[in-house]
């Protein structure tokens, strides 16, 4: 008996259409033009990574989500007592960060000190498909590697705001922090360390719950009304500024390292000065960012007008060592491709370009000398550098130029070609 086919995606995956992939196509080149010229290197890691790479914990809770891949031939034995790791030694990447960290551990000696990577490709999460999340979705991800000075930061954050510029996305807020003023304000508020990661999940809620949220969900937690009581009035006297940053530091004290808050606030510093676009940097005490590999420096960029996150990085200096065993300083920014895809649709963004596209549309029935004599014209347009699309025309023609017009078509580039007007 033949299996049905199905013609619908496997769910948690999407077909493309043209219209959608265009846009795909000029945000991507306009990804490699912006970051190559901030001297970004585009490299490519395979979509497999080995399972113990994975499950290495490094990637939180991206861990539970991975599409584990089964072993093939011999190597797959089965018995009764089989378990899932028995079964897998593989599975596709969940991010890029992870594979870079290999990729760079394996080719250090082959590649120059500091390096900028940037790196475009699709990576799958087992999550629960929803509006606008995937299962497989691209990622797009710059990283310095090797430099352990604020310049890295400055770099990524101000190569990241010019892209998005260019992008005509404006009035956004860079939002940076510390995970090392996380731990501070944690131990400075009498935490244990084992309760911090604890403590940083409800704090990660401030944006939706506010700070009376916060201080419910931790005195429900069991932690001390006294732990609780300190940490939370470190945060009501915040407003962003690098001044808040300051006393901040201050009131810390020894919970906090060394030249930490000034390593902040000079790379808010030089952000401001150096920024071509028009945003807000702000310090926010409350910026987690879930990943548990970050070490240091973790920033976000996020758009009021929509609503969310459309960036999000840190400093992560320990990963590259779990290979090596060499400390290696690493810090990298990822955009949200597919959110600002889906931003760009729901605008109704349309790709630049459209003049230099033309339709030859030729009347069907005609021969081959007429054909020929059309297609000599679409040569002379691509000699100049247009694109041509050549094809015979609909019967419903107003239809089939609606249609064109759809992919980015002007209407005085759609040329109709008749047999009657060769003749002429």
């Amino acid at each position: 008996m033949t299996m049905a086919m199905t013609k619908k995606p496997v769910t948690g995956m999407k077909d493309i259409l043209p219209e959608e992939m265009r846009i795909r196509d000029y945000v991507t080149g306009l990804v490699k033009q912006t970051y190559t010229a901030f001297g970004f290197t585009p490299i490519e890691t395979p979509a497999v990574e080995h399972i113990e790479n994975l499950l290495s914990k490094q990637g939180g809770e991206n861990e539970k989500l991975i599409f584990k891949i089964m072993k093939r031939g011999e190597k797959l034995s089965l018995t009764a007592d089989s378990t899932e790791e028995d079964l897998s030694d593989s599975g596709l990447r969940y991010d890029l960060t992870l594979p870079l960290s290999r990729f760079y551990a394996c080719h250090a000696s082959e590649l120059p000190m500091p390096f900028k990577a940037l790196q475009i490709g699709p990576v799958w999460r087992a999550d629960r498909p929803q509006k606008g999340r995937f299962r497989q979705f691209v990622q797009c991800d710059i990283d310095i590697l090797g430099d352990p000075t604020s310049l890295a930061e400055t770099e990524l954050i101000t190569a990241t705001t010019t892209l998005l510029g260019k992008l005509d996305f404006k009035n956004f807020t860079v939002r940076i922090n510390d995970r090392r003023i996380l731990k501070a304000m944690a131990s400075y508020s009498g935490f244990s360390e084992d309760d911090y990661e604890s403590v940083f999940i409800i704090l990660d809620k401030m944006d939706k719950i506010g700070l009376s949220g916060v201080k419910e969900e931790l005195t429900a937690h069991g932690f001390s009304a006294s732990s609780v009581d300190k940490y939370t009035e470190l945060f009501a006297s915040g407003n962003g500024d690098v001044s808040y940053l300051s006393s901040l530091a201050e009131k810390l004290g020894d919970s906090l390292p060394e030249g930490c808050a000034e390593e902040l606030s000079g790379i808010i510093s030089s952000v401001e000065k150096v920024k071509n676009v028009d945003f807000s940097i702000i310090f926010d005490p409350t910026l987690v960012r879930g990943m548990s590999y970050y070490t240091g420096t973790i920033f976000e960029i996020t758009m009021d007008e929509f609503g969310s996150s459309v960036a999000g990085g840190g400093r992560y200096d320990e990963m590259i060592g779990r290979f090596t065993g060499n400390k290696v300083c690493a810090c990298g920014f990822s955009i949200g491709f597919e959110r600002i895809i889906t931003i760009l649709l729901d605008k109704g963004f349309t790709v630049p370009g459209g003049s230099e596209k033309y339709a030859f549309l030729i009347e069907k029935g005609a021969g081959p000398e007429f054909t020929a004599s059309v297609m000599e014209e679409a040569a002379k347009l691509r000699a100049e550098g247009k694109s041509v699309l050549v094809s015979m025309m609909n019967k419903n023609k107003k239809f089939q130029k609606e249609q064109l017009e759809k992919e980015g078509y002007i209407s005085d580039n759609i040329k109709e070609f008749y047999h009657s007007d060769f003749k002429n």
